[in-house]
């Protein structure tokens, strides 16, 4: 007979034996697991569903819904997120998937959630969404549950190998530097300013990935800003998300000020630092392939290495 509770001490070693056991394509270590889930601040242990058979854990899930907002008040209320889910392979198509769901949908209701996606949920998401290729049976066992594709992102890498910086945007960077924008490494003095300007042309979680990246101890050298006349115009990092010196990104440029070529200019800054640093490639997670951030992407020598799909559920 299955069991289905909440998370209790001790069940942390269970969760990361399965993961690995499990969802094979992205095993985690027991500080990662620690770190993106006992210590996110929206985290409950009632939301972490297991079911457990004969005394051992066969399955489990994080249901998560804020209760520290990303910025100002905003709680986002009304929205949840599922950001993991397994059950043990010779216990799968038996029922434990639904009954752990079934719970995870009544905890975030009793919440006032009505809506839930799996899992576009920041800041600790461990993968955009589902990835359809690796985990089919996944992915069948959510549409099965009612949730519908919303969008779908990819990840993407580029090998540093044999990487040089572009004579062409050298050039393209002397001309803009003479229409008076400059290109620098961010100073303590622009810090207050290059957090505002990534919460608010793009989303808090980017401010929150400068903040925390320098408290864990990037250094200022991995984050590249652009101005004009003063004012931060766009900006890119690498090393911002759990330390990862490979991981590029978060990176934006001014709606106002696209079409100049100042994202590519500070795409390549990025990536030359990332090469005196003798680091081998750069890749992240999280980017459409349609947007404007992906074309340049695709014509600066990135390639898709992994689809996902971004999934929703309305609770009735």
């Amino acid at each position: 007979m299955t069991v289905f509770r909440a998370f209790k001490s001790g069940d942390e070693r269970d969760i990361v034996s399965l993961w690995n056991e499990v969802l094979a394509f992205d095993p985690i270590t027991p500080k990662r697991f620690r770190n993106q889930v006992l210590l996110d601040a929206n985290f409950d242990p009632d939301g972490l569903i297991i079911a457990e058979q004969n005394g051992e854990v066969a399955g489990a899930l994080l249901a998560i819904r804020r209760r520290l907002p990303m910025s100002g008040i905003d709680l986002e209320k009304g929205t949840g997120w599922i950001t993991f889910f397994m059950v043990k392979h010779d216990l799968q198509r038996e029922g434990i998937g639904h009954g752990m769901m079934d719970r995870a949908v009544r905890f975030l209701k009793n919440k006032g959630v009505d809506k839930v996606f799996f899992s576009s949920y920041a800041p600790n998401y461990f993968l955009p969404g589902i990835d359809p290729a690796r985990y089919s049976t996944g992915y069948e066992f959510l549409k099965k549950e009612g949730f519908r594709r919303l969008y779908s992102p990819v990840a993407m890498h580029r090998s540093l190998a044999e990487y040089t910086y572009p004579e062409e945007v050298k050039g393209l960077k002397e001309i803009r530097e003479k229409e008076g924008y400059t290109f620098e490494k961010v100073s303590d003095g622009d810090l207050y300013d290059l957090i505002l300007f990534a919460n608010e042309a793009f989303n808090p979680d980017w401010g929150r990935a400068i903040r925390e990246g320098l408290l864990q101890g990037i250094d200022s050298s991995q984050i590249m800003i652009a101005k004009r006349t003063g004012k931060i115009v766009g900006f890119a990092m690498f090393g911002g998300y759990e330390m990862i010196r490979e991981r590029f990104g978060p990176f934006g440029v001014s709606e106002t000020e696209q079409g100049k070529g100042l994202g590519k200019i500070l795409l390549h800054e990025i990536l030359f630092s990332m090469k005196q640093l003798t680091i081998q490639g750069a890749w992240f997670l999280w980017t459409s392939e349609t947007s404007s951030a992906g074309h340049l992407y695709r014509k600066n020598g990135f390639t898709t290495y992994r689809t996902f799909e971004v999934m929703i559920k309305e609770l009735t």
